[in-house]
């Protein structure tokens, strides 16, 4: 497998990192995961633009524009003849003294990578378990609304998931609302709306669910950003979950209590794999 490391293809035994890379040290950047189909990556141009938007916050200078980012992941792509892939773009604030401190920081890292998509069996598609985590995200702090690097509560609370025999771990925030799941944003259905939080309140403006949004208006069904609390959840007719590896991933039970399906969800789910198609093509 070949990478992109600072404006270099590289086998992946080559592209090495320095030790003292903030990013490494501190979690001190942002990522990008995007899905791959027929050689295309999906919805690439948002992507950047998040990533873009994120950099702005952390005050992290991009190495490459954005236009020159989308030439060297299309080598990449090419290069690893992996035209169904998940591509993940990441950016450190690079190489740092000590402490945590940015001054002095030398130039901005970018890394590229290529990984197959998640083995998935055909003839029996995914729905997921979800349990409420014990972890809480920040409603009230604008840095989980960019895709930051620092990423260890999401890690213990998908571990607390699988380590009850879950699939993925629900979010609250410290309001004890409804934010996300460990990797994505969810949905909800409530009188025949789609329902999802709104961003800021610790959710991150996912590209996937602003996809979701678009397909709702497309179809002509009614879509709102809300609050929910953790018992109103459960006794919805229709849980889906949103991330770019996976797309639209129906829940089928959550905190151990099964989900009815939902006709809307097997609908949005539909036009996603139809915009995914034709979009890529």
């Amino acid at each position: 497998m070949h990478v992109f490391l600072n404006g270099k293809i590289l086998p992946e035994a080559e592209a090495v990192v320095p030790v003292n890379d903030r990013g490494f040290l501190l979690g001190d950047g942002l990522f990008e995961t995007v899905r791959v189909v027929n050689g295309q990556p999906f919805r690439f141009i948002q992507h950047l633009e998040r990533l873009v938007g994120g950099a702005d916050f952390l005050k992290i200078q991009l190495p490459f524009a954005p236009k020159v980012i989308q030439k060297f992941a299309a080598q990449l792509i090419a290069q690893n003849n992996l035209s169904d892939a998940i591509l993940r773009v990441t950016l450190t604030r690079g190489v740092g003294a000590r402490g945590y401190s940015p001054k002095n920081s030398g130039v901005s890292t970018l890394v590229m990578t290529l990984n197959p998509l998640p083995i998935v069996n055909s003839g029996e598609p995914v729905k997921w378990s979800l349990v409420t985590s014990s972890f809480r995200v920040l409603a009230d702090d604008a840095l989980p609304g960019f895709k930051t690097t620092s990423k260890i509560l999401n890690v213990l609370a998908r571990a607390e998931a699988e380590a009850q025999g879950a699939d993925e771990a629900l979010l609250l925030n410290t309001n004890g609302e409804v934010a996300e799941t460990a990797g994505g944003n969810i949905f909800w259905v409530y009188q025949d709306a789609v329902c999802t939080a709104p961003t800021g309140r610790g959710v991150l403006p996912g590209i996937t669910r602003a996809v979701v949004l678009e397909i709702c208006h497309s179809l002509g069904l009614a879509a709102n950003q809300s609050i929910i609390h953790l018992e109103q959840l459960r006794k919805s007719p229709g849980i889906l979950v949103t991330n770019s590896a996976l797309g639209i991933v129906p829940v089928a039970s959550l905190d151990g209590q099964p989900v009815a399906p939902s006709p809307l969800v097997q609908r949005i789910a539909g036009a996603y794999h139809e915009i995914l198609r034709r979009e890529t093509r």
